[in-house]
């Protein structure tokens, strides 16, 4: 299958900061992939390449057999939606969805017919006379949407969309996301710094760093097989627990150069025979969970994220457990040794 998108050794330098660094990346026809990393990781500038809106430094950007670094941005077939929702103020819901076809000189009963279309998809036929001030921020990011599915382009690129929105808007915005990519089925690429709308979004996730790509993967690989440390620290919420292996009981030592553990808090438990010891500093509750946090004997601080209502209080000994099969091992390298 002659892959969406292939990106082959691109960089990307500011001067003399490098901040995309030789990225390799296939994306096939119809994949939702999404970029994640912290801020500064490189995840808006490299969706900025793909999109033609800053130029390549070194390597080659391929959408289907076609090299694209030369190519203008309206030519690529690329169409992007922005964290902000970039509509023009003096226009009507119907002519801001309209506008990139009206540039194009299309036929008017034929924007016009495709305009209609796309509103009935985005639930927003009730509303194309309205201007952007009437709408809420859920039918702005729409009407922004509308503009990209309306040039029909070969991928959609979105920049942290739903950043202005509260919670409940995002959470409904992400679905439709979703829904919109299951209709269309057209090749997508998400930029976001939620893990949320990273985890239950994509097909796969790209994890950046410092302009590099760390690990590549479906979602619950990356979580359960993470490559080395950084992926297995960011990926998760709350983050993985990481401890030094010499601090560990035998139990939970392993051998092969491991010298870190790491373990989620939601793979912990309360066992009045587990291996590790400490007192609890604080609890979190969470109402459907709770976070206990607790200073080990032997140093240090861990999580636990346990179900429903906590029954230990602050100032409380425990002891803590795992099943050896949800424990994680790291070399002095930071890179995962593996579970087989």
């Amino acid at each position: 299958m002659t892959a969406a998108l292939r990106l082959s050794g691109i960089r990307k330098t500011f001067g003399r900061a490098t901040v995309i660094r030789d990225v390799d990346l296939d994306i096939e026809e119809g994949e939702f992939i999404v970029f994640v990393g912290p801020s500064g990781c490189g995840k808006s500038t490299l969706l900025r390449l793909i999109a033609g809106l800053e130029e390549i430094t070194a390597g080659d950007l391929f959408i289907a057999d076609t090299r694209v670094n030369d190519v203008a941005p309206a030519k690529r077939g690329v169409a992007m939606v922005f964290q902000s929702y970039a509509l023009y103020p003096h226009m009507s819901v119907f002519e801001n969805i309209a506008f990139g076809l009206t540039l194009g000189r299309h036929d008017k009963a034929a924007v016009a017919e495709k305009v209609r279309a796309v509103a009935a998809t985005l639930e927003l036929s009730d509303l194309l006379d309205r201007l952007p001030k009437q709408l809420s921020g859920g039918q702005r990011q729409r009407v922004a949407i509308g503009r990209a599915i309306v040039r029909e382009p070969r991928v959609f690129l979105f920049d942290e969309p739903l950043s202005n929105l509260d919670a409940a808007l995002r959470t409904q915005m992400r679905g439709e996301i979703a829904a919109l990519h299951q209709r269309l089925g057209t090749t997508m690429i998400y930029v976001t710094h939620d893990q949320v709308e990273a985890m239950t979004l994509a097909d796969r996730i790209v994890v950046l760093n410092g302009g590099r790509v760390e690990q590549v993967g479906a979602p619950l690989d990356l979580y359960r097989r993470p490559a080395n440390r950084f992926v297995a620290g960011f990926i998760g919420a709350p983050a993985m627990n990481f401890l030094p292996v010499a601090k560990l009981p035998p139990a939970w030592r392993k051998g092969g150069g491991a010298v870190t553990l790491g373990v989620r808090p939601e793979h912990l438990i309360l066992d009045p025979e587990g291996p590790l010891a400490g007192t609890v500093k604080r609890v979190e509750s969470l109402g459907d969970s709770h976070l206990l946090h607790i200073a080990l004997e032997a140093g240090g601080d861990i999580v636990l994220r346990g179900q429903g209502a906590a029954d230990v209080r602050s100032r409380q000994a425990v002891r803590l457990g795992a099943d050896p099969g949800d424990l994680h091992f790291f070399r002095d390298d930071d890179s995962a040794i593996s579970r087989a």
